[in-house]
């Protein structure tokens, strides 16, 4: 099959011709549909985080796709199911999943990748074991991955919008409602407008936010943000943008979500909330970078900073009610993909991404 394969830090995948093996136990195998480009295979590609990076190594993550065929012990996915994968992949039986904290499984290693002594699922021309990012890999024509990494969804869910829910609206829409728990008639600031910052305003929308103030250096992307919930926009190039989220509110929101994953972007969505307000991280902070923020506002002021894993999700419930939500017309998704591409057109798709022309570019297999 045809994969994208990320070789090194030279900022760019190579389109490869690598084998896939049959399902073993436990293990899916999927028809990949649809994959979305996300920033957090960007971060691989141009070497921000390649310490983490095990290469050869396929990318991708935010995808769907029809079931093909399924190993033992699989349970609740057949044969020609529609399914989204996440890779929140759990064991099931830690403590972080026993106590409903799933996707942040502790033993999710010995179900994202086969067991030491099997073969590896995926093998290069050369002969080569392929690294399957986040035990999936979506930039191929097909995926081989763990039944905890798959959900099914309805047939009449369009799997090239259902990919989008795979990570990118998961994360966004999740940190407002499962991390930060947002309420009704509150205020809302979303610092970044890419794919997880414009599920964050939908979030913020969907839950009753009053005021939702999207905050971008791209005019298009905060045009973007208000066509898609947000009541205010905040452009860092006309000023302060801390100050100018604090004007608007009249001293702050109760909730801000980062989704850039910058210091300076992080400091500043903490600056935004009022006393007793949250400020969540959602962006991918570099390794080694910290956070500094006044000690005082914490104890007197009552606010707290907080990280938000893919949304602190129960991916298991919480795809199927996403697509619900797209299917009745509440979640917003089509107004999400900017740009249909081919896999040979991965690099320009992630070109666009950094030039800040999409909210989401998506890769449509069939193309």
């Amino acid at each position: 099959m045809q994969a994208a394969i990320l070789r090194d830090k030279s900022g760019s995948l190579k389109i490869e011709e690598i084998e896939i093996d049959k399902p073993d136990r436990n293990e899916v195998l999927i028809q990949t549909v649809a994959s979305g480009l996300c920033h957090s295979d960007l971060h691989f590609i141009d070497g921000s985080w390649s310490d983490f990076a095990m290469y050869p190594m396929l990318l991708g993550h935010e995808a769907a796709g029809v079931v093909q065929a399924v190993g033992e012990d699989v349970v609740g996915i057949e044969v020609g199911d529609h399914v989204i994968t996440c890779l929140s992949i759990f064991c099931g039986h830690c403590d972080r999943c026993l106590t409903g904290h799933s996707y942040l499984c502790s033993h999710r290693q010995e179900v994202s990748d086969r067991p030491i002594g099997k073969p590896p699922r995926l093998i290069d021309g050369e002969g080569n074991a392929v690294n399957q990012f986040t035990g999936l890999g979506s930039f191929a024509q097909e995926m081989l991955v763990h039944q905890n990494g798959v959900v099914k969804i309805s047939p009449d869910m369009p799997l090239d919008r259902a990919a989008l829910i795979g990570c990118g609206v998961t994360t966004g829409v999740g940190a407002v409602f499962r991390t930060a728990e947002v309420k009704p008639g509150s205020t809302v600031a979303v610092v970044g407008c890419g794919g997880v910052g414009i599920s964050a305003v939908q979030g913020a929308h969907l839950a009753g936010a009053r005021q939702i103030i999207a905050v971008d250096l791209e005019s298009q992307k905060l045009e973007w943000a208000t066509q898609l919930g947000a009541t205010h926009t905040v452009n860092p190039n006309d000023g302060d943008p801390v100050m100018q989220v604090l004007e608007l509110t009249g001293g702050g929101v109760d909730y801000s979500f980062e989704c850039i994953g910058m210091k300076q972007t992080a400091e500043q969505a903490f600056g935004m909330i009022r006393q007793g307000g949250s400020a969540t991280i959602i962006g991918m902070i570099p390794i080694g970078v910290n956070i500094e923020v006044p000690g005082t506002d914490l104890f007197l002021g009552a606010k707290r900073l907080q990280g938000s894993m893919m949304g602190s999700n129960n991916f298991k419930v919480d795809m199927p009610h996403l697509c619900e939500l797209y299917l009745g017309g509440r979640l917003k998704l089509d107004e999400m993909v900017s740009r249909t591409i081919s896999l040979d057109e991965i690099n320009e798709g992630f070109e666009a991404m950094i030039n800040g022309e999409v909210v989401r570019a998506v890769i449509d297999f069939g193309t």
